[in-house]
């Protein structure tokens, strides 16, 4: 601790002068005090010289300095495998036993020298570490990725990863780059069990999503037999308890896989269960992979979706992939220069269609005006996509909800901002976040002036400023709904999607909700609930729901209640909880199985009432991988500095990791300043001064 002052200190006598002045001549010569004792007078000079020079003394802005020092300890991260493929081929008492007390001796031997944390991951990641090993589904590199967000700024000394090295979600751990940007070395306890052993295996069961009334739909079901050379099975399809299909398998080698097609009908509408089941054998490792549900959507009918552009474009090949994933939706592509008519006939033309996309149309020097035009008086929802080759005077002209004035040929890169007021359909916070960090697209640019009554979904951000200029929005013109993309380059975002996640659901998912809005037939009922039709058993449920009054305005005073039944005629009541105009529900996770629901709002002294049904299907990927994977872990230790231990010497992970020389506290230096005068004591100090010299000026008669 040191004392400094904003002027310089050598002032510092000149605030005793001050107070010595200013005490004579208070004290010296005054006649009041000559009856009193001559050490009154003395005193109170003195206090007077002292409250004169202290108080001069604050006036150079005395400053107390201190320095701080923290030292932080190492941060040794423990994360626990929850998932369902640990316990397979070992008996689960081991791990909720022996393992769980080897794992406390080791966090208690660690937690000596080194800050401890612990998370338990699966599907998900917990604080803690769970030894119930129920989580359906195994996702490593989501780990490292919270890991690096959690701990980036701090002291990691090392990570120790508990596992079986069986990941059946995310990318790779060996290519994820967030964990290395923590420098920590990184252990591996291997888990599970490496020996191969009797089963027989549903591996996997190939189909498509949707199927049509009426129609043949396939099924590839690959199956597998490892040390059962000799024993027979028998693979049974069965729909309600009903045999559609069975045949017997003959085993003849040790590691047996056979593929086997299977054709079915599809003879009801709806979410159709299909169950796969092979006979099980003695003494095998696993019953659970023995079988697989299955869940086809019967369709009775698809959606026609025309994509009309002016020119090739990469923008249109992802737009394409990303609207065939739905075999709901039959997409056609044409050019602008296929067209041969426009007016009434080709108006008539395009009411054949739920939904046109009209990329970069109109096209300078008026290509395609007339067509764009027959579109739109077809009455068929549309979708523009502007770009470079667009005619922004002729799109302007299409009250379409947005006009862009001044655009002059020039444009700007601008990306994605979510505008949170947006109802139309709902995205998670999640998917809001992903979207900030999307490619820019290319926009004109000019003044964006969008009608009062359209549906701005995102906004563009130019540079770092954030605009109220639309990049999407929708709009509805005489009951027609109208959407607009302001941009090209939207291909960007695919890729973008796929480099960041390894999947291109982020893009795909984005169209789908874009398409699915425009697409679907108005539906003008006072009521209306969204949700999907199909989840994971380990997928919270979410609804959305809408209340309109008699003018078909959205309002949410009223109360809205729903019953979820499951099949065996259970009820679950729930309430939806009010956000913005709408509702939303989450009612949490149920167990695999088909739930029907019934939603139930009072409006303007009338009960209306929404139904609807889905399937909850079971995440069964854990059992089907039951030999642990120690390579993957020996390369990621290898990888990353650490080395790989059995479940059985996890006791020397605290000798090990205590020995290494990288792994140290670090110490960390803070230089504070306060200035004197806040300080608490210098106004008692004060106080005292002041309140001292009149008590002894009143005790001697002096006033």
């Amino acid at each position: 601790m040191k004392l400094i002052t904003e002027l310089p200190l050598w002032f510092s006598p000149l605030c005793l002068l001050l107070g010595g002045l200013y005490a004579f001549l208070l004290y010296w010569k005054d006649s009041r005090f000559e009856a009193s004792n001559p050490l009154t007078r003395r005193l109170l000079a003195a206090i007077r010289f002292s409250l004169v020079s202290f108080l001069a003394f604050l006036l150079l802005g005395p400053l107390i300095k201190t320095l701080l020092r923290e030292v932080e300890k190492p941060v040794i991260v423990i994360a626990q495998d929850n998932s369902e493929s640990v316990l397979i081929g070992k008996d689960s008492a081991y791990y909720r036993t022996v393992y769980k007390e080897n794992m406390a001796g080791l966090i208690d031997g660690l937690g000596k020298k080194f800050e401890v944390k612990t998370y338990s991951f699966g599907d998900g990641l917990e604080s803690g570490i769970s030894y119930k090993f129920d989580d359906k589904q195994t996702d490593i590199s989501a780990l490292f990725n919270e890991l690096y967000t959690v701990y980036s700024n701090r002291n990691v000394g090392a990570v120790i990863l508990c596992s079986d090295g069986l990941y059946n979600k995310g990318a790779s751990p060996l290519y994820d780059h967030s964990i290395g940007e923590l420098n920590a070395p990184i252990y591996t306890v291997a888990l599970g069990d490496t020996s191969v052993k009797k089963d027989v295996i549903l591996a996997k069961v190939l189909h498509n999503r949707l199927a049509y009334l009426g129609n043949d739909f396939p099924l590839e079901v690959l199956l597998e037999a490892k040390e059962l050379m000799g024993e027979k099975t028998t693979l049974k399809v069965e729909k309600e308890g009903k045999l559609l299909f069975s045949k017997s398998i003959d085993i003849n080698k040790e590691n047996y896989i056979e593929t086997i097609p299977i054709q079915l009908r599809a003879d009801a509408t709806g979410i159709q269960h299909y169950q796969l089941r092979l006979t099980t054998l003695e003494d095998e490792v696993s019953y659970s992979n023995n079988i697989k549900d299955i869940y086809i959507d019967v369709l009775d009918g698809r959606q026609k979706i025309l994509l009309l552009s002016n020119a090739p474009h990469p923008d249109i090949g992802a737009i394409n992939q990303a609207i065939l994933l739905n075999k709901n939706y039959e997409l056609e592509n044409r050019l602008l220069g296929e067209y041969k008519n426009s007016g009434p006939a080709a108006a008539n033309k395009f009411k054949a269609y739920n939904l046109i996309i009209l990329h970069q149309l109109p096209a300078k020097g008026k290509r395609g005006i007339k067509l764009v035009k027959a579109a739109v008086a077809s009455g068929t929802p549309i979708l523009f996509f502007l770009g470079n080759q667009s005619d922004i005077n002729g799109f302007n002209a299409i009250e379409t909800g947005l006009a862009i004035q001044g655009a002059g040929g020039m444009t700007n890169e601008a990306q994605a901002v979510v505008n949170d007021q947006f109802s139309l359909f709902s995205i998670d916070d999640a998917m809001a976040k992903q979207m900030r960090d999307l490619p820019p697209l290319t926009v004109p640019f000019g003044t964006y002036i969008t009608s009062k009554s359209a549906n701005v979904f995102l906004k563009q951000k130019i540079g770092m400023v954030k605009t109220e200029q639309a990049l999407i929005q929708f709009h509805t013109l005489n009951e027609v709904k109208l959407g607009v993309i302001a941009g090209e380059g939207i291909w960007q975002w695919r890729l973008n999607s796929y480099e960041r996640f390894a999947t291109h659901d982020l893009f795909n998912s984005l169209i789908s909700k874009i398409v699915q809005y425009l697409a679907i037939q108005s539906d003008k009922s006072q009521f209306k609930v969204f949700s999907k039709n199909k989840f994971l058993e380990n997928e919270e449920l979410r609804f959305d729901a809408e209340v309109y009054n008699s003018s078909y305005e959205l309002v949410n005073d009223p109360e809205v209640n729903m019953t979820i039944i499951n099949s065996d005629d259970q009820h679950f009541p729930y309430t939806f909880s009010r956000t913005g105009h709408g509702y939303k529900l989450n009612a949490g996770k149920l167990p695999a199985g088909s739930y029907k629901y019934k939603a139930v709002v009072s409006l303007s002294e009338k009960v209306i009432q929404e139904t609807g049904a889905f399937t909850i299907v079971p995440v069964q990927i854990e059992s089907f991988r039951t030999i642990a994977d120690y390579q993957l872990l020996y390369n990621l230790a290898l990888k990353f500095g650490g080395k790989m231990i059995a479940k059985e010497e996890i006791s020397a992970l605290v000798q090990e990791i205590s020995a290494r020389d990288d792994i140290k506290p670090i110490s960390y230096t803070e230089k504070r300043l306060k200035e004197l005068i806040n300080l608490k004591w210098v106004f008692f100090v004060l106080l005292f001064l002041l309140s001292t010299e009149w008590f002894v000026r009143k005790r001697a008669g002096v006033y």
